[in-house]
């Protein structure tokens, strides 16, 4: 079978360096016929369509979302995932012991955990030196002898696991806070099967799902007795963590709802989720939050990630916390070279999955061979820090940087533990379109389900082709693969984004489906941020092309339009002081350098740039909400901008094709979203919020264009500006079949319903909007109108019995059109405080104060 593939000519034009894959499987006589197979159907794709499909794979996992954040990194939220098309395959027989090591292991860890916040028999008997738990920052002392429901503690257990060339595998890490990576594995497999299907032919490739299957099952029994219909929440960090993207696809594919620490809150000692509804009791809450920051009150008092009271809440039993807080006190490296012996001592069994040979630096003799072997080893610290590396290979270090860590060591020794190097086999990996040699680290989970742990069938690989270095990392810039696990039974191996859990359970959890107050926040943000955008560049569209179009006009005052123009364009995007300089006539002369800011500058408050970012973020806050269609739409827009804002020349009509781009795109994502999203709770957040905008950006635009009289021609072209940067200049021809006059663009405008762009039509569509929000904060009787729908009867009112004539009407002595300035002054600030009313009735939920003593 070796000489089959080494004999594949096809693959010669993508091995370099004389790499060839069969030389991964030496010592795997298993799985040279899997490989054949893979290779065969690799070969049938042809080479072209191999490197076309990797292109794919590459914006299929952009354009639906999927991202790794780092901390730092320029590209922010928007870092992409990188995902092999050549996967890691473990054979049958293969992974039969090591499923049972990760079982036994999850086991083992769930034993220490409750014996460190128990009776501490493994401190007491000596089988591990105190050092190793009391010093570490992950041992909370407030945890101690908290009962937990069901036979574990810990709920989910992971592993990284590393093949040597011998074909051991090794265990180089346990993760037992709160592991990541298991949405990303499962994004994995379901990007395979969508972009590279044929490589799944004639392979067994065992399937992911029943791990989650489990994990959903163990979730619910985690649940108080008296919880028939539990309410299951996923705590994140938000969406600046660097594995939010798994976050939001975990709460979306197992029907949980995703929360930050403020959509929480304890009273009476139960955990209660603040929703647009009022408040509803949280029964499991999966922490992907590390333990010290989910409680400020008896934890890390600065954190603004957790809950306050939140521990107390679990000692009373009303809420259970997977895995539970202090947990990451076992993830500890130091305690490696202890498990043969607390195996023995808690389960009178070897450990099945070896762990890489370890020494402890706080005892002398390990010290003393760590010191005198550094280069030889990799260091790690027994605990994590944030924006900090764990792992240090130490061959990669200078003379000076190896002293000071010598010097770290000795200044601390129970802080650091000397792992020996792996030896890793080889893994094939193709980047830009070549077969490279890489080696791999896979991290497995296994969950809690019932008396034992169900390990899932496969898990995440990450690779890296810098063979001297073998620390592997996505922070590093690792690789990613899909990880199949053969089997010897016949087994469907396409996973479904819709196959999920379907209990009892959850099918009555989607009957009490709320929107949480963060949610309907930053729903109502993404429908302002998307008008904002999208009314800025139609404005600023305008206002470029009649300031491009000024000086070859005949116009007896074109400096005076210009100057109307471009004031009017400082006061509706806020980009003070813009033109609004005090005798910088150089501004007017010459206006495009600070067009450009306006446009382009990502520091300047209300810039297009400033606003497409803000739009940015309040999408990826609530990403689950958004269709693989609607990802693409907001990529293709996201880099064309970026294109024209980086652009070493940018011409006016560059410019313009730009604004352009960023219209077309907006509009095709209200659009998909008028299509798609149901008209449900979030749809009506959404839509207030663009209702909203549309509302305050119209009167802004209208008072700073409109209230000042000009010239007839002047006056004319901006009557014209307005209704073209509100798409009603057609509207208004067909309608009035007359030359532009004030009054008539105020009834469109403002006072006509049948209008969609016209402020009435907005305000209708407010009103109904508001009417269908749940009452809550009422004072007295149903049917008493809330402080927001009553100012929404009020503009209406205001609306209804405006006066075209009047407003349009210029008060001779003040030289303005006083009444409309009015007016409008009016409206703005009604809708300002419609605005601000439903953000502190449904968005904030704060716990009423108490006063405490007088």
């Amino acid at each position: 079978m070796i000489s089959t593939i080494r004999d594949a000519s096809f693959l010669n034009d993508f091995c370099i360096d004389g790499y060839l894959p069969a030389d991964i499987m030496a010592g795997h006589p298993e799985l040279h016929q899997q490989w054949d197979t893979f290779f065969s159907s690799l070969e049938q794709l042809g080479n072209e369509e191999i490197i076309n499909r990797s292109h794919d794979m590459t914006r299929f996992l952009r354009e639906n979302g999927i991202t790794y954040n780092i901390y730092g990194d320029p590209s922010g939220m928007n870092r992409p995932w990188h995902l092999d098309i050549i996967p890691s395959m473990i054979s049958a027989t293969e992974w039969s012991p090591i499923a049972a090591g990760l079982a036994q292991r999850a086991s083992l860890f769930d034993l220490i955990l409750k014996d460190i916040y128990g009776e501490q028999q493994l401190i007491r008997k000596g089988i591990i030196p105190m050092e190793i738990i009391y010093s570490h920052p992950g041992f909370l002392r407030e945890c101690h002898h908290i009962g937990y429901p069901g036979n574990h503690q810990l709920i989910i257990y992971s592993a990284d696991i590393a093949r040597s060339r011998d074909g051991s595998y090794w265990i180089l890490n346990d993760r037992t806070q709160s592991p990541s990576g298991s949405g990303y594995a499962l994004e994995n497999r379901m990007a395979m099967a969508r972009i590279v299907p044929e490589l799944f032919s004639n392979l067994k490739v065992r399937r992911l799902s029943p791990f989650y299957n489990a994990f959903h099952r163990s979730l619910t029994r985690l649940a108080p007795p008296a919880s028939h219909q539990p309410r299951i929440v996923i705590l994140t960090p938000g969406p600046s963590n660097e594995t939010y993207f798994e976050h939001s696809f975990l709460s979306s594919h197992m029907g949980f709802t995703l929360v930050q620490g403020d959509d929480l809150m304890v009273r009476d000692n139960f955990v209660w989720l603040k929703t647009l509804g009022g408040l509803e009791k949280v029964d499991v809450i999966v922490r992907r939050v590390d333990d010290i920051y989910c409680d400020p009150l008896e934890l890390k008092e600065d954190s603004q990630l957790g809950i306050p009271g939140l521990l107390q809440s679990v000692r009373a039993g009303h809420v259970t916390i997977a895995n539970p807080l202090g947990s990451s006190v076992i993830e500890n490296p130091g305690l490696i070279p202890f498990l043969p012996a607390i195996a023995k001592y808690f389960l009178n069994e070897t450990l099945i999955l070896p762990t890489i040979a370890s020494w402890w630096c706080g005892q002398e003799k390990e010290r003393q061979y760590t010191l005198d072997h550094l280069p030889e080893l990799v260091i790690k610290r027994i605990y994590r820090e944030s924006l900090t590396r764990t792992s240090v290979d130490a061959g990669l270090l200078d003379q000076k940087s190896l002293a000071e860590l010598k010097a770290r060591i000795k200044a601390q020794p129970h802080a650091y533990v000397a792992q020996e190097k792996v030896d890793f086999a080889i893994t094939p990996t193709l980047i830009n379109g070549k077969l490279q040699p890489g080696h791999a680290l896979f991290r497995s989970f296994a969950v809690s389900d019932n008396d034992g742990y169900t390990v899932m069938d496969g898990g995440l690989t990450r690779t890296s082709i810098d063979q001297n270095n073998i620390v592997i990392s996505n922070q590093l810039g690792g690789f990613s693969k899909d990880t199949w696990i053969l089997s010897a039974d016949d087994v469907n191996t396409v996973e479904s984004r819709k196959e999920q859990v379907q209990t009892e359970t959850q099918l009555a959890a989607i009957q009490y489906n709320v929107l949480p107050s963060r949610t309907a926040e930053n729903l109502f943000w993404v429908g302002r941020y998307a008008e904002r955008v999208l009314g800025n560049a139609r404005f600023q569209r305008t206002v470029m092309q009649l300031v491009e179009e000024s000086g070859k006009s005949f116009i007896d005052d074109a400096q005076g339009l210009k100057f109307c123009l471009l004031t009017a364009l400082t006061i509706y995007t806020h980009t003070y002081p813009g033109f609004l300089k005090p005798d910088d006539e150089s501004l007017f002369l010459d206006p495009w350098k600070e067009l450009g800011e306006i446009l382009f500058d990502t520091n300047r408050t209300g810039s297009l740039t400033y606003n497409i970012n803000s739009f940015t973020r309040a999408i990826h806050s609530v990403r689950d909400y958004w269709s693989a269609d609607t990802w693409r739409v907001l990529r293709e827009m996201e880099d064309n901008w970026n294109q024209a804002a980086t652009a070493q020349y940018k011409s006016h009509y560059k410019i313009l094709n730009a604004l352009d781009g960023v219209i077309t795109s907006m509009m095709a994502f209200i659009s998909l979203n008028c299509e798609s999203i149901s008209r449900e709770q979030g749809w009506k957040l959404l839509d207030t919020g663009r209702k909203t905008e549309q509302s305050l950006l119209l009167i802004s635009m209208l008072r700073s264009t409109l209230v000042f009289p000009q010239e007839d021609t002047t006056s004319s072209i901006l009557l014209e500006a307005v209704l073209t940067s509100n798409e009603s200049l057609v509207n208004y021809r067909f309608k009035y079949r007359a030359h532009l006059r004030l009054s008539l663009v105020i009834e469109l405008m403002l006072l006509d319903s049948n209008n969609p762009r016209s402020l009435i039509y907005q305000v209708e569509r407010l009103k109904a909007y508001l009417s269908a929000l749940p009452e809550m904060g009422v004072m007295g009787d149903k049917g008493i109108l809330t402080e927001h729908n009553i100012l929404a009867q009020k503009t209406m009112q205001l609306l209804l019995e405006a006066d075209r004539e009047k407003l349009a009407r210029p008060d001779l002595q003040l030289n303005r059109f006083e009444d409309l300035d009015l007016f409008l002054k009016q409206l703005n600030g009604l809708i300002c405080a419609i605005s601000d009313t439903v953000s502190k009735t449904y968005f904030k939920h704060a716990q009423a104060q108490k006063q405490l003593f007088r």
